[in-house]
C-alpha cells in the first residue's frame, strides 16, 4: 500500500534527464574563462570586420572613382559622386533588409538586454552585411553599434549552448558588448562600463558584470590591436592645455550645460525627421534610398558630414579654427540632420563619434568665440556632454575621451559629462532605457517611466 509520504516523496524526484535540462550557474572561474573567451572571439570578429570595412571603403570611395572619374559625364562635374554613390549605396542597403530582415538597432539591443537578457545571434548576418554597406554609403553611422549587436549575441549563443540561467547569460551578453567597444575605443576599462551603462539612464545597475565585462574589453583590445597593428595610446592630438586651475572647473560646468542645450536640439532633429520619413517606414527600399540621397545632399554642400566622423574628428583639431564660429555651428547643425536621415532611413550603425564630431565643432565654435575657454577644453567638454545626454553614459564617456584626447584633463570632463547628465536626466532618446528594478519587480511599468520616447 502506497503511504501519503510515500506520494510526497516520488512527487519531489526528478529523474537525471529533468536535472540536465534544469539551467546552470557558473562558479566563478567558469564566468571569468568564458569572459576570456568571448573577449578573444569578440577581438577576432572586430579585426575581420575592420578589415572587411576598410577594403570597402577605399573600393567605393578611392578605386572606383579614380576609375570612373575619366568617364564621368562633361557636363557633370565629379563632385556629384558624392550624392550618386550615397544613394546607390542606400537603395542597396534597403535591398539587404528587404530580403534578409531589420536586424533592430540600439534600443532593441537595450531592450533585450533587460529582457529576456540576451541578443538573438540569428539576427548577425542581416546586421554584418547591412551595417558593412550602411557604412560604406558615407551614413552618418559607426561600426560600434553593429559590433556590439555581433558580439553581444555571441555572449548570448554562449550561455544558451552551455544551459545557464537568465542571469549569467545576461553577464555574458555583457561581455561581448564590451569585447567589441574596447576594440572599437581603445580604451577597455571605458568601454566595459559603457556597455554596463547604456541600459540605464540613471546610472550602471548590473554591477555583478563589470569584472567580467572588464576582462573581455582587455583581451578583445589586445587581440585587435595586435592583429591589426594599431597604436595604443591617445587617438587624437589635442593642443596641450595648461596647468589645470579652478577656473577650468567652472568652463566644465557651462560647457556642460552647453552641451546639454546641444544634444536636447539634436534629439528634437531626430525626432522630425522620423516623423518626416514616418510615410514611407514599411518600404524599406524607398526609405534606405531616399536616406542616402539626403546624405549625399548634405554631405554634397557641407563635405564633413559624411561619415562616420572618427577621422573627421582629427580634421576639426587640425584645421577647425581656420572655418571661423559660424562655419562650424553650421558643420555641427548639418550634422545633426545628416545622422537623423542615416539612422531613420535603415541605415545600420552607432551615433557616439558622430556626437563626438558635433561636440567638438561646437566646442571649438565656443573657443573661438570665447578666447579665454582653451580649444581643447572646449572640444573636449563638448565632445562629453552632448553624448552623455544622448547615451546617460557619464562614467564611460569621461574615461574614454580621456583616453582618445590624451589629456589629463579628467577632472573637467567629468565636470561636465554629469552636469550634462543632470540636466538632461528627464530628456531621452533611446526609449528602451530604464531601471534594472523596474524588470524585476514590476515588469509591465517600464515604459511608463519614458518622458521622451524613442522615435520610430
Amino acid at each position: 500500500m502506497t503511504t501519503q509520504t510515500d506520494l510526497a516523496s516520488s512527487d519531489t524526484q526528478t529523474t537525471p534527464d529533468q536535472n540536465s535540462l534544469d539551467p546552470r550557474l557558473l562558479t566563478y572561474p567558469q564566468l571569468v574563462l568564458c569572459a576570456v573567451t568571448i573577449g578573444v572571439v569578440g577581438g577576432l570578429v572586430a579585426t575581420c570586420y575592420y578589415f572587411v570595412l576598410e577594403t570597402m571603403m577605399h573600393g567605393v570611395w578611392h578605386t572606383l572613382p579614380d576609375w570612373i572619374e575619366p568617364h564621368f559625364p562633361t557636363w557633370l562635374p565629379t563632385s556629384n559622386y558624392v550624392w550618386i554613390a550615397t544613394t546607390i549605396g542606400g537603395f542597396c542597403v534597403g535591398l539587404v533588409l528587404y530580403f534578409m530582415g531589420l536586424p533592430g538597432e540600439m534600443a532593441q539591443v537595450v531592450d533585450n538586454v533587460h529582457n529576456p537578457g540576451r541578443i538573438d545571434i540569428h539576427k548577425t548576418p542581416a546586421m554584418v552585411i547591412a551595417s558593412l554597406v550602411a557604412i560604406t554609403a558615407g551614413g552618418s553611422a559607426g561600426p560600434e553599434a553593429p559590433l556590439v549587436q555581433v558580439n553581444g549575441s555571441f555572449g548570448s549563443w554562449l550561455g544558451d549552448r552551455l544551459r545557464l540561467e537568465k542571469n549569467n547569460v545576461r553577464v555574458l551578453t555583457f561581455c561581448g558588448m564590451s569585447a567589441a567597444l574596447g576594440a572599437f575605443f581603445g580604451a577597455p576599462i571605458g568601454a566595459a562600463l559603457f556597455a554596463l551603462e547604456i541600459p540605464h539612464r540613471r546610472g550602471l545597475e548590473y554591477y555583478e558584470a563589470v569584472a567580467p565585462a572588464v576582462i573581455s574589453a582587455i583581451l578583445s583590445f589586445a587581440v585587435f590591436r595586435i592583429s591589426t597593428g594599431i597604436t595604443i595610446g591617445g587617438f587624437y592630438h589635442f593642443e596641450s592645455v595648461p596647468e589645470l586651475t579652478p577656473m577650468n572647473l567652472l568652463e566644465g560646468l557651462v560647457l556642460g550645460a552647453v552641451g546639454a542645450g546641444v544634444a536636447v536640439m539634436f534629439i528634437y532633429v531626430f525626432r522630425l525627421i522620423g516623423q518626416l520619413l514616418e510615410p514611407l517606414e514599411h518600404n524599406l527600399i524607398a526609405l534606405a534610398t531616399l536616406g542616402g540621397l539626403c546624405i549625399g545632399l548634405i554631405a554634397f554642400f557641407v563635405p564633413q558630414t559624411l561619415f562616420f566622423s572618427e577621422e573627421q574628428i582629427h580634421t576639426v583639431i587640425e584645421t577647425g579654427s581656420t572655418l571661423g564660429v559660424t562655419m562650424l555651428l553650421i558643420i555641427a547643425v548639418a550634422k545633426m540632420f545628416a545622422i537623423s536621415f542615416t539612422l531613420h532611413s535603415g541605415f545600420l550603425g552607432g551615433f557616439i563619434f558622430p556626437l563626438f564630431f558635433i561636440g567638438a565643432n561646437v566646442g571649438l565654435a565656443i573657443a573661438l568665440a570665447v578666447p579665454q575657454v582653451h580649444p581643447t577644453v572646449g572640444m573636449v567638454c563638448l565632445m562629453a556632454a552632448v553624448n552623455v545626454a544622448v547615451t546617460k553614459t557619464p562614467i564611460s564617456t569621461s574615461i574614454i575621451l580621456s583616453v582618445l584626447s590624451g589629456t589629463a584633463m579628467l577632472p573637467v570632463i567629468v565636470i561636465s559629462s554629469f552636469t550634462s547628465f543632470v540636466l538632461t536626466g528627464k530628456v531621452a532618446m533611446i526609449g528602451t532605457q530604464r531601471s534594472r528594478q523596474l524588470d524585476e519587480k514590476r515588469p509591465q511599468l517600464w515604459a511608463k517611466s519614458d518622458l521622451l520616447p524613442t522615435p520610430q
